[in-house]
């Protein structure tokens, strides 16, 4: 039986030199952004999760990874990751995990989840708080007009 090919993306702690590239690429095809601090790789296995695993087991050693995160969503439409905490920040998140009654993994998610929700927050406040500005010195009709027109000569340029 044939396993999938997983799409998974690595953001490294530090960029890489040009050897320490050329040395990881022996162990796998990898493809670096401009600057080598993200790389994306393809690994066969059967679920993301062990493909996650698989990468972090090979290339863990080999170079400075943060995270490690599947490069598309599953069929829930949630990317995993994949992070590799020192252990005393490890043992730290299991005694929060214990003491909320959840799993380290369902921890995390949750407090990512809690963060990412706050933050949408803070961009729709700060949104509004902008727009309430503008807003005192012009009408709807003509923010609305300057927004189109903003909108328009932003995806022109991108095109």
């Amino acid at each position: 039986m044939t396993m999938p090919p997983h799409a998974l993306d690595i953001a490294l702690t530090r960029p890489l030199t040009p050897a320490e590239l050329r040395q990881a690429t022996r162990t796998m095809p990898l493809a670096a952004n401009h600057d080598a601090t993200h790389l994306l790789a393809v690994t066969h296995a059967k679920t993301p999760g062990k493909a996650l695993n698989r990468l972090r087991h090979q290339l863990g050693g080999q170079l400075p990874i943060d995270v490690i995160t599947t490069h598309y969503p599953d069929a829930n439409g949630q990317i995993l990751l994949n992070v590799a905490f020192p252990p005393a920040v490890y043992t730290t998140l299991k005694t929060a995990a214990r003491c909320a009654g959840q799993s380290p993994e369902r921890f995390m998610e949750r407090a990512l989840h809690r963060a990412l929700a706050e933050r949408a927050d803070q961009d729709a406040d700060r949104l509004d708080h902008a727009l309430r500005q503008l807003l005192a010195y012009t009408t709807p009709a003509h923010l609305l007009s300057a927004v189109g027109h903003a909108l328009t000569r932003r995806s022109e340029s991108h095109t």
